[in-house]
């Protein structure tokens, strides 16, 4: 299945931080916080301004960003879990 997101929307991949802390200690699934970052799977059109002008987004499909922990709405599609946020929801783009 295929889809596209709608106006300013991003679908974000959430990636998995690591289980273990630095000391090597393991930590259980039930104890482990939902990552903040992702990688932009696909981006919508971009929002319309006042005088009904398409603006870009800035963000592109490929690109690794930080989000807040709580933001946007979980989906399920084709037994992959995806976030879909407003840009506006980003908080930075990471680089290497």
């Amino acid at each position: 299945m295929t889809f596209r997101p709608l106006h300013d929307r991003v679908v974000i991949r959430r990636v998995e931080e690591d289980a273990r802390t630095p000391g090597g200690i393991i930590i259980p699934d039930t104890a482990k916080e939902k990552p903040m970052q992702g990688d932009v799977v696909a981006v919508g059109p971009g929002a319309r301004d006042e005088q009904g002008r398409l603006q870009p987004l800035d963000v592109k499909p490929g690109d690794r960003v930080l989000f807040g922990k709580w933001a946007g709405t979980e989906v399920k599609i084709d037994n992959e879990d995806y976030v879909i946020m407003k840009e506006t929801d980003i908080m930075a783009v990471i680089t290497a």
